[in-house]
């Protein structure tokens, strides 16, 4: 008897983890931009998509999926232009342009990497959720955005606006879009065993105007402080 309590209790253990596999569905969907008359959307690969559990002291978040990623400085341009972390990733800065670059950023306190020449890289451990702005102090027409999120389920759209998120619990959740030429909208979703197919999402756009940031003083750039190109 002994024996068979046993193997009965190896056997509930060891399907465990299939059930809890088995309680987790897929969030999926498709963004589109609105625009203005005669405008063509051509970055929602740009738009972030995520869950955020409605009870602050929810378990579903789960462990912090700590990471290391990469946006390179090339061509007077952040590539990628949009990163998604998890609160406490660290983001590697490298230079790949054969001239001068700085990276600055005047979120939850700002950071400043100084200004780093051809084949060095600075790096930035982003602690605190939020949307981290960042420019460059040299070339005034860089812009990339960090999205810091303390959730794991996120992701990015596709070249057509689709998006999906897996391993989500059941439970109660705010679905949040953001974009940076857009309001970001946020709505309550409920999310069962089978999941949620087929949600559309549309951001506007049609107020979006650019305006040229300040450099890391505060100022306009001059040719002092920036390459205007």
């Amino acid at each position: 008897m002994k024996d068979m309590k046993s193997g009965m209790m190896a056997l509930a253990l060891a399907v465990l983890p299939s059930v809890a596999q088995a309680q987790t569905a897929r969030v999926s969907g498709q963004v589109s931009i609105l625009e203005r008359p005669g405008e063509v959307t051509e970055d929602l690969q740009n738009v972030v998509v995520f869950l955020k559990p409605v009870r602050v002291d929810s378990t579903l978040i789960g462990e912090r999926n700590v990471t290391n990623s990469v946006i390179v400085l090339q061509s007077r341009q952040f590539s990628p232009r949009v990163r998604v972390v998890e609160r406490g990733s660290r983001v590697e800065f490298p230079n790949q342009d054969p001239f001068s670059h700085n990276v600055f950023s005047k979120t939850n306190g700002g950071f400043d990497t100084g200004t780093f020449g051809r084949g060095k890289t600075r790096e930035r451990v982003f602690d605190e959720p939020g949307v981290y702005a960042l420019y460059c102090n040299v070339h005034p027409r860089m812009t990339a955005f960090v999205i810091t999120l303390a959730t794991p389920f996120h992701t990015q759209g596709a070249l057509d606006g689709r998006f999906s998120i897996d391993s989500v619990p059941p439970g109660e959740y705010e679905l949040h879009a953001w974009h940076d030429r857009a309001a970001e909208k946020v709505q309550k979703v409920r999310v069962g065993a089978a999941g949620l197919r087929s949600l559309r999402i549309e951001l506007d756009a049609r107020g979006y105007r650019y305006v040229q940031h300040k450099n890391k003083f505060g100022q306009v750039y001059t040719s002092a402080t920036g390459e205007r190109y």
